[in-house]
């Protein structure tokens, strides 16, 4: 796969699966503008390590769910980079906390979707008038978007189930303008979300269910969002991939 000469947005890039995808679309040659929130000193380091390695990346800090700040990032990024933008990872989300519907208030539940789904769509509505043809756009869906989620997810499995959704109509009304969109729906993957909303005998019971009887990687899900990304995918489009070990099945 080659990026050369392609310039990427991802949302919450500086840490965990964004900074592994980062990296990567980095390593294939996008220029790469990460976007972070709470994680500024993740961010720093990410970017550091691209450069490192010899690639091109800037970070900008954003609050993607306002849209004068979803603006901001893509400002940031042509002023960078130059005016196209071809590849968009809406990366950046949250589980908030467990909470069960007895224990939810409005004010719970509609700061979830603005992370999950508002943030994802005020993405597409700033960046796509930048995206050529042969851009791509990869959103971060979920297992939960299938199943409906573990105990006390149901705010956040519902919003990646509208996710879902809305990846295949936008890749419906975009794809006659030759932009592909597509989204990745991993199971356990070993991140600060599951250090912070999973216990330990949780993600082991999880992981022993796995055919593949491991967690997933941050790099595993990098390395299917940069195919997702890349011409090689070039006839893909409004799929919800599953990457989960084999643990569940769409």
């Amino acid at each position: 796969m080659d990026l050369t000469g392609k310039t990427a947005i991802v949302t919450g890039g500086g840490r965990d699966i964004g900074r592994s995808i980062s990296i990567k679309l980095a390593s294939l040659g996008a220029k790469v503008a990460l976007n972070y929130y709470n994680s500024p000193v993740r961010a720093e380091e990410t970017l550091a390590t691209i450069k490192s390695n010899g690639g091109e990346a800037i970070a900008v800090k954003a609050d993607l769910t306002k849209m004068h700040e979803c603006q901001k990032l893509v400002t940031e990024t042509q002023k960078a980079f130059g005016n196209e933008i071809h590849i968009l990872v809406n990366n950046a989300g949250g589980l908030v906390a467990r909470k069960k519907l007895s224990e939810m208030d409005l004010e719970f539940w509609n700061l979830v979707m603005e992370l999950n789904l508002t943030s994802t769509f005020m993405m597409h509505k700033v960046t796509v008038p930048h995206m050529p043809k042969g851009s791509s756009i990869v959103n971060m869906a979920s297992l939960a978007g299938r199943d409906g989620g573990g105990g006390g997810a149901s705010a956040y499995g519902t919003s990646k189930g509208a996710v879902m959704t809305f990846t295949r109509a936008m890749a419906k009304e975009l794809g006659p303008d030759g932009i592909r969109v597509n989204s990745v729906c991993p199971g356990l993957i070993g991140t600060k979300f599951h250090d912070d909303f999973t216990p330990d005998h949780v993600r082991e019971m999880v992981a022993n269910k796995t055919p593949l009887r491991r967690e997933g990687h941050p790099d595993d899900v990098a390395d299917l969002v940069a195919y997702l990304a890349s011409d090689e995918s070039s006839f893909l489009a409004g799929t919800n991939v599953d990457i989960n070990g084999g643990l569940a099945f769409s």
